[in-house]
């Protein structure tokens, strides 16, 4: 006995047509004789087959001549009729939810009962005559409930199409295993338990409130159109900043329509169809609204043979949207972000100690970094107490926001360690100012008028390599105090046409949600010339250039695109942007700057004043900044091994290894020159 009376019931009925059957099967063996002695197969059964004693229609109409038989039907129709009476248990809502016709319910029912009673599977093997057989089929069914020989088992049949029954291979001629599904044997039972599919990538979302300036009554409204008419599914595409409140949205508009919501993340190369019908199966029965996220979430195609539940979420980036799919309506929502009182406003309210936070600190944090509902919680989940565990809350956020499309560099360098000429420190210090306002500026209404494009910081550093172009973007970015992340080509460039300027768009649309600068190493590879039109490859690789240059041009955040061959790139790309920056290498004076500042840095003073003495001369050989720090690296390590004090001898050493990366070595004047001052 279970403690739900329709199951029982369920039970009861399978037991009584297996009554009536094995009724029938004793009569027939019974019919066969005796044995015909030591042979596998006797005599008797050979004649019973070749007679069809066990046909349908004898058997049919066996049920209808027997006294004891014709009991038995009558007890199996009031079991039945109860049954049918019931209108509010979780197996009746389940058939009229998927609509199980009555060939398909006694199907799931023997599946149900053995699942009920595993007791049941030595009476199934008797039905069967097969020891090994101790499980539902096709075949048991058929002949126990009366369906003769024909198939029942469809392909679009509800129990195949929501895998409400599951299909098993068992061996050569046998019958296939047929199973209940286990999600919906717990739903049956009352267990309220996530599906094994998705529990790894899904979870419920509690409702909460929402913020003013979210547009909720509204989009119930159009909502109420499209759910309450029954004029089909309502798929509301919710774009906004990571950790804006995509899925707080989604809950919440849910609620309006007593309804709760199941989150569910999609990633690449998932089973898609698979886990698109258990979580519309698990959201239906449930009465939930999903919301669908993921980063290729938008791209993919939904199948349009399944009823789903009326509110379907996809939460997406801005400037994303998901394919359009017959029959189903598509409303766009954006949430706004954070003004500067609601930031105020939330950190007051999650974070108590913000209250003893420096006030000037803590508004630059504010008017320096676009904070979200989610970076804000994630600071209350951190317990941060102070403006530097703040920060670094921040970072967090940042770095899992951006994953593996971009690398996170360390900013360690001041301004004062940057050798440049007067010019460059000046035009520097323009990028910065103009980084540090720009935010205010571009609140102005006439200035965005003015400049409907083009409103991001884009600045071009070229230079051979070596020269100080990503030291110069190291030391922007800790000025500003934001952190400075390179991108990664490999995740960028593709050999197919699209595929490079989506990559790019993709990392753009992310960045430009996050306060960072990002720095585009190489990017005469990115950004090149546009090359002369021979053949269609062309063609397309020129309309791929051309959507990466106007995907830079649209950016709204901090870039920084550093090249060792400016003249590669596109010209008229180059005259789009406000800091086209050239970095040349070092002339005497400053490589002395150079080596002043890499000596100082890396030896001790005990060390220094046997090599002050020696500096005009190492300044006469024509290096780079980084050539004159790897070369003096290498020295230290080769001294070290000759455990001396460094020397011009472990100079020349080093000076010849950075030399010749770039396939050249010391003249023999420099030599001789050098060699002079060696001790």
């Amino acid at each position: 006995m279970t403690t739900d009376p329709i199951l029982d019931l369920v039970l009861l009925r399978i037991r009584l047509y297996a009554r009536r059957r094995i009724a029938w099967l004793r009569k027939t063996w019974q019919e066969e004789g005796n044995p015909g002695g030591p042979l596998t197969v006797t005599h008797a059964e050979i004649d019973a087959c070749l007679d069809d004693i066990d046909s349908p229609g004898a058997e049919k109409q066996w049920y209808h001549s027997d006294e004891q038989i014709i009991r038995l039907n009558q007890e199996i129709k009031e079991t039945e009729d109860l049954m049918l009476s019931d209108e509010t248990s979780r197996f009746s809502l389940l058939h009229k939810i998927f609509r199980i016709s009555r060939e398909e319910s006694d199907i799931f029912q023997l599946c149900l009962a053995l699942k009920l009673d595993p007791g049941l599977s030595r009476l199934y093997a008797y039905l069967h005559d097969h020891a090994g057989r101790g499980y539902a089929s096709e075949e048991l069914a058929l002949r126990l409930f009366g369906y003769g020989r024909s198939s029942i088992r469809r392909a679009d049949s509800s129990l195949a199409k929501w895998e409400l029954v599951h299909e098993k291979e068992t061996g050569t001629n046998d019958p296939v295993m047929l199973s209940c599904d286990r999600f919906i044997f717990q739903w049956i039972l009352g267990q309220d338990l996530a599906d094994d599919l998705l529990v790894p990538v899904s979870r419920y979302y509690s409702n909460r409130p929402p913020l003013e300036n979210w547009p909720v009554d509204r989009t119930v409204a159009l909502l109420e159109r499209i759910v309450n008419n029954g004029t089909g599914l309502a798929r509301v595409n919710i774009t906004g900043l990571e950790g804006s409140g995509r899925r707080t949205l989604a809950s919440t508009l849910c609620a309006c329509f007593d309804m709760s919501l199941l989150a569910v993340r999609v990633d690449p190369g998932e089973n898609w169809s698979s886990i698109f019908m258990r979580a519309q199966r698990q959201a239906i029965l449930e009465n939930c609204g999903i919301a669908w996220y993921g980063e290729a979430v938008h791209e993919l195609t939904w199948p349009n043979t399944l009823t789903c539940t009326p509110l379907q979420f996809v939460i997406c980036e801005t400037g994303q949207k998901p394919k359009a799919s017959e029959g189903i309506h598509d409303l766009f929502v954006e949430i706004p972000a954070l003004i500067y009182s609601e930031q105020q406003e939330l950190i007051q309210r999650f974070i108590p100690a913000s209250d003893a936070w420096d006030k000037e600190q803590l508004d630059i944090l504010l008017s320096q970094h676009r904070l979200t509902i989610g970076d804000i919680t994630a600071m209350s989940e951190r317990d941060v107490q102070n403006l530097d565990e703040a920060k670094e809350s921040l970072s967090a956020s940042t770095r899992n926001r951006l994953g593996s499309l971009a690398q996170l560099l360390e900013c360690p360098f001041g301004q004062d360690d940057l050798v440049i000429s007067g010019f460059l420190r000046e035009s520097l210090a323009d990028f910065i100012y103009e980084a540090r306002e720009r935010k205010r500026f571009w609140e102005n209404e006439r200035a965005r008028n003015l400049f409907p494009q083009g409103r991001g910081l884009i600045g071009l550093f070229s230079g051979p390599p070596g020269t100080g172009k990503t030291m110069a973007a190291q030391v922007i970015a800790a000025r500003l105090g934001l952190e400075l992340y390179r991108i990664d080509l490999s995740a960028v460039v593709s050999k197919y046409v699209g595929e490079t300027s989506q990559n790019l768009e993709r990392i753009l649309s992310r960045a430009a949600n996050l306060d960072i600068v990002l720095l585009f190493d190489e990017a005469d590879a990115l950004f090149g010339k546009r090359t002369e039109v021979k053949d269609a490859h062309d063609r397309f690789a020129n309309t791929d250039t051309s959507h990466l240059l106007q995907a830079i041009e649209n950016y709204r955040g901090i870039a920084i695109l550093a090249t060792n061959r400016k003249e590669n790139i596109d010209h008229a790309f180059i005259r789009r942007l406000r800091y086209v920056l050239d970095f040349p290498k070092p002339d005497a004076h400053h490589r002395k700057e150079i080596w002043t500042k890499v000596l100082d840095k890396l030896l001790t003073n005990e060390q220094q004043p046997s090599l002050n003495g020696q500096l005009n001369v190492l300044t006469q050989v024509e290096l780079t900044g980084s050539q004159i720090k790897y070369a003096l690296l290498s020295a230290v390590f080769s001294a070290g091994r000759d455990k001396k004090n460094l020397g011009m001898t472990h100079l020349i050493r080093g000076i010849d290894r950075e030399l010749m990366k770039e396939g050249r070595t010391l003249s023999t004047r420099e030599r001789e020159k050098l060699m002079e001052h060696a001790e």
